[in-house]
């Protein structure tokens, strides 16, 4: 692959670990997946979110996986960058 093409891989990680982070924090919020914005919030992150919170057991309410998948995102998209 490309060197150019590694930065610009890596940012778009760094995009998605911030949509992570914003879903999470929708959820203190009881109401906010009738707004459009959040449902899209949602579309974007269920492909990779789903499937991880299956895999990642949650301790009480707590689910784990968001916090995860951001830390293993930022991971990826440093050492792409460099």
């Amino acid at each position: 692959m490309s060197n150019s093409l590694l930065p610009f891989i890596g940012l778009i990680l760094q995009i998605f670990a911030y949509l992570v982070i914003a879903r999470a924090l929708t959820t203190w919020f009881p109401n906010a997946r009738q707004y459009a914005i959040v449902q899209l919030l949602y579309q974007i992150t269920d492909p990779v979110m789903v499937p991880l919170s299956r895999l990642i057991p949650r301790i009480g309410m707590i689910d784990l996986s968001p916090m995860i998948l951001v830390i293993a995102l930022i991971y990826v998209s440093q050492k792409l960058a460099g």
